[in-house]
């Protein structure tokens, strides 16, 4: 799979010139790539383009330009690019009113690690969860958590064959099981080698 490297990145000044156009494309790739789980949670599915474009952004807002700044948000999100073999997301939980989301994120402790994917005919696979850092205590969740969901070599033939997609969550105080709509589970499938 194709990583972000220092010679995919725009410099300060052609991203501020070509950001309009690249936002008006990655808009529409980001949300074709994003399952919501129930009215709570949103997995938003990375790619070397996701992953290009929150570095650009993140080099923007930052003004960073030296190269040890530059490598240093590749090293930080370079990561988050999946590798053929599995798919990598963004767990945004979200809740509007922040006394109710303080309140669910400590209904909804390890709720990362209760979040799966199934290809048609396949066991779950459960997410393995904040590999870099852990972003939960025993008594609440954190609100952001990145996920990898790794497959095994059937799993992912089948997949490439048309099987069905199911996501879901198996907590006790947020449980969902549902089908991935086609266009969204042929983005993914194409994420694998």
């Amino acid at each position: 799979m194709t990583k972000v490297t220092r010679d995919s990145l725009m410099s300060l000044e052609t991203y501020a010139r070509e950001r309009p156009a690249i936002r008006a494309r990655i808009i529409p790739h980001r949300r074709l790539r994003s399952v919501n789980l129930g009215e709570h949670l949103n997995l938003q599915f990375e790619d070397e383009q996701t992953v290009r474009y929150q570095i650009q952004e993140m080099l923007r807002i930052e003004k960073i330009f030296e190269e040890a700044g530059i490598q240093e948000e590749i090293s930080v999100y370079g990561p988050l690019v999946p590798d053929g073999s599995n798919w990598k997301a963004t767990l945004l939980i979200e809740y509007p009113d922040e006394a109710q989301r303080r309140v669910e994120l400590g209904r909804l402790t390890d709720i990362e690690n209760r979040i799966w994917v199934r290809v048609a005919g396949h066991d779950k696979v459960y997410a393995i969860a904040d590999e870099d850092l852990e972003r939960s205590t025993e008594e609440k969740t954190s609100a952001v958590h990145f996920l990898r969901f790794e497959l095994t070599p059937a799993m992912i033939a089948a997949a490439k064959s048309g099987a069905a997609l199911g996501m879901g969550v198996d907590h006790p105080n947020y449980m969902v099981d549902m089908e991935v709509p086609a266009p969204t589970r042929e983005a993914l499938v194409a994420d694998l080698a």
